[in-house]
């Protein structure tokens, strides 16, 4: 999360609690089991986005024996997705009439109430009522967490929107965000001190994310990628803020100075038409843009990749970034968000610009012509997520904080 490890550990610190209270160590208590804490984790809708998938990462590796979670989706559920992502949760709904009312507050008070939680953590602008719902229905402890931007508010919030979260913000037992740009952001909109936001930083599997090159040639092959080109990717939902045009703009760029390039797209999305039809209306880009679709097999894939670009106007903290660089694949990202947070000072030279596909395809050419440069970055990539952003650093990270509130509303007692 930081640039230096020492400023992250220094952020993990302060985000547990004393040795003596309770030790955590890879995701499980070493203290005697009470009862289970119930934890309720709410969400504008359960579906395959970067917010919800880090949930059910940390979700499936907390110590089942200390917490019970369940999932709610105020506007709805894709049960398919959870089932797949997330099989140890239970999920809990609004009635379906409620999901599309203006406010959720009565709705989800109600629901609250009738599931008992110890523990509510609500997430983002979508699913911020519940931190107004649980006080309502007397839980103990509310937590509220923000994980990126809205396209419609990149240049500040409404003033409704920032009233509110003020409000929320002091109602809640604990807040945070997954970048420190975020957490000054957030700070700076809803006026409150940014010491009230904490910072926990997302976690990847550096395991499952690992480099394995022996895997490129038979993507690229299935894919229909000649093996010599330069394999450019990107992995994300196909949307306005992830902004692809710009890295097929670039890409242009890069065929017009003689590079033997080849774009390869993870993921769809509504601006998958747009995108198809700028590849089919380029001469430059014929038979050299191959869109994959949805994967689940993302791990394989970025192991096909030369580089990674992640092109976004706006960030809070890119799953897909952490996991490219647990491939160890050297990446360029917009100077957006959590994006310098995340690359760190390695890769200072390689942020650019939102929309400045020159100054993309000027990275990407001096990457395409120094093979060393590859490795060296990739490596220096790998070590980084590996050190900072793993799995283990998150889950351990929400447990510590789950426990130090749970302590300190006095449900560690067998009282619960």
């Amino acid at each position: 999360m930081e640039t230096e490890l020492s400023q992250t550990s220094e952020l993990s610190a302060q985000n547990s609690m004393p040795a003596k209270a309770f030790t955590w160590a890879g995701g499980k208590s070493t203290r005697a089991a009470p009862p289970r804490l119930r934890v309720l984790h709410i969400f504008t809708h359960l579906i395959l986005g970067g917010t919800e998938l880090t949930a059910f990462r940390m979700i499936s590796h907390l110590d089942s024996s200390v917490f019970e979670n369940q999932l709610c989706g105020i506007r709805g559920v894709d049960p398919a997705v959870v089932t797949l992502r997330c099989p140890g949760a239970s999920v809990v709904s609004l009635p379906r009439g409620e999901q599309t009312s203006r406010s959720q507050i009565l709705s989800l008070m109600r629901l609250i109430k009738a599931h008992r939680p110890h523990i509510v953590h609500s997430r983002n602008w979508g699913a911020i009522e519940a931190v107004i719902a649980s006080k309502l229905a007397g839980v103990p402890i509310v937590i509220h967490s923000e994980h990126g931007y809205e396209m419609d508010t990149l240049e500040g919030l409404p003033l409704r929107r920032r009233l509110f979260r003020r409000a929320a913000y002091h109602m809640a037992g604990a807040v945070f965000a997954v970048t420190k740009e975020l957490q000054q952001f957030h700070a700076r909109q809803a006026w409150v001190s940014p010491s009230r936001i904490r910072v926990i930083s997302n976690g990847i599997d550096t395991s499952l994310f690992s480099p394995q090159p022996h895997l490129r040639q038979a993507i690229l092959q299935k894919a229909g990628v000649p093996p010599a080109r330069f394999v450019i990717g990107s992995v994300g939902r196909l949307v306005p803020i992830k902004d692809h045009a710009t890295l097929l703009k670039a890409a242009e760029d890069l065929v017009r100075r003689e590079l033997d390039i080849h774009v390869i797209l993870v993921g769809d999305g509504q601006e998958l038409i747009h995108l198809q039809e700028f590849v089919a209306n380029s001469d430059l880009l014929k038979d050299r843009v191959s869109f994959l679709g949805r994967s689940d097999k993302v791990s394989d894939l970025l192991n096909a990749l030369d580089v990674f670009v992640l092109p976004s106007v706006s960030e809070g903290m890119s799953n897909t970034l952490l996991e490219a660089m647990a491939c160890e694949i050297p990446v360029v990202a917009t100077r957006v968000g959590g994006n310098p947070e995340v690359v760190g000072d390695e890769f200072a030279y390689d942020l650019f610009v939102p929309g400045d596909s020159n100054g993309l395809a000027d990275r990407l050419e001096r990457l395409a012509q120094n093979k060393e440069c590859r490795r060296n970055l990739g490596k220096a990539a790998r070590s980084r997520a590996v050190a900072l952003f793993s799995l283990d650093r998150m889950v351990g990270d929400y447990g510590r904080l789950y426990l130090e509130l749970a302590e300190k509303h006095g449900l560690l007692k067998g009282n619960i």
